[in-house]
């Protein structure tokens, strides 16, 4: 490529080959060409490594790096080291984007200039019969007039679930660069990636627009699965907000309220995994591990403040607040049944609580 490009989009490729070509194709496809596209194959075991090499060899603008499989932040992080563009794009490789994407957050972007600009974005709920319930993510455009209205606002954004991944975001490449900036070998890695970058970012542009569609309940995603000891992992994610509020020097009254409720809302999540059908731990197990939960020192101080809006989650906060870990079980394994059976039906009650 001749020109240093505008962009850098990065794609982590890992057992995706019946949706990675999709990706790829909807990147093709924009109406801003100054781009670079890099697609980490992290030894994936199926032909989405092949599919990435047909592609490339057709577009110059794609590069393919091979590697042994290291998981997601570990592929981020080598196309990070290869990346040209002014700017970094994140993208999943069973995910896609509208046409206009990078070419609007681009000029956003340069009207700044900016060293974040976060975008909204749809989720897409796929059921068996390949329906899907779709959810926009995204709040009024607004440019932040300094960095106190931002951290003081970004309670609003994390709500909205805005802050909490990479893929809805152009990154300035010499912003994460100078600070030495990448995706740490963790579970979840998009969290701290994003923590570490609002740590110290001062020129923030919010978009409106959704441009990005991520793919939600495909059986094979992590998001999906059972995995001991996310409780604990919640309650470091936990550790990790309320320090970076600290640092920031918010302390309002709704930010408060918000780190409160955040954590309860993922406790209640933790149950829900551990009281499904799945689970592999025996009854007696199960039922330990909730009252574990819910009488942690964290969940109790965080219950006493968190306020939720919805309905659905005020009903599912009383047994926590009543200290009453079987009632606990028993909803919970009722919103199980709901996830397991109704998908549809689930997208919706989590989108609205």
């Amino acid at each position: 490529m001749a020109n240093k490009p505008g962009i850098s989009v990065i794609i982590p490729v890992y057992k995706v080959q019946d949706w990675v070509g999709r990706a790829i194709e909807s990147i093709q496809a924009q109406t801003f060409g100054n781009f670079e596209l890099l697609l980490v194959d992290d030894g994936s075991p199926d032909e989405s490594g092949a599919i990435c090499d047909s592609y490339a060899a057709r577009d110059e603008r794609i590069t393919v790096i091979h590697k042994p499989n290291g998981g997601a932040a570990s592929a981020r992080n080598a196309a990070m080291a290869q990346a040209k563009g002014e700017y970094l794009f994140f993208m999943d490789a069973d995910d896609w984007c509208e046409p206009e994407m990078l070419e609007r957050m681009y000029e956003r972007a340069e009207s700044g200039p900016y060293d974040l600009v976060v975008a909204g974005f749809y989720i897409d709920t796929y059921r068996s019969d390949d329906k899907f319930f779709r959810e926009t993510k995204s709040l009024p455009s607004k440019t932040y007039a300094s960095v106190r209205e931002f951290r003081e606002d970004a309670y609003r954004l994390f709500d909205r679930n805005l802050l909490y991944t990479p893929w809805n975001k152009l990154f300035r490449a010499s912003y994460l660069f100078e600070r030495d900036i990448e995706f740490p070998d963790v579970w979840w890695d998009d969290l701290p990636f994003n923590l570490a970058v609002l740590r110290d970012v001062e020129r923030v542009a919010l978009m409106e627009d959704a441009f990005y569609h991520f793919l939600r309940a495909r059986s094979e995603s992590e998001n999906t699965k059972y995995r001991a000891g996310t409780f604990e992992k919640r309650e470091e994610e936990d550790g990790w907000m309320r320090e970076l509020y600290e640092h920031w020097g918010v302390s309002d009254e709704a930010s408060r309220e918000f780190l409160a409720r955040r954590h309860v809302e993922r406790v209640v999540g933790c149950i829900e995994t551990v009281t499904c059908a799945d689970c592999p731990l025996s009854p007696q197990e199960k039922k330990a591990e909730v009252a574990r939960m819910v009488l942690a020192p964290s969940v109790r101080r965080a219950v006493a403040e968190a306020r939720p809006g919805s309905l659905m989650m005020r009903a599912m906060l009383l047994p926590i607040r009543w200290r009453k870990p079987g009632l606990m079980t028993a909803e919970s394994r009722f919103i199980s049944w709901v996830k397991r059976n109704f998908v549809g039906v689930f997208a919706y009650l989590k989108a609205h609580r």
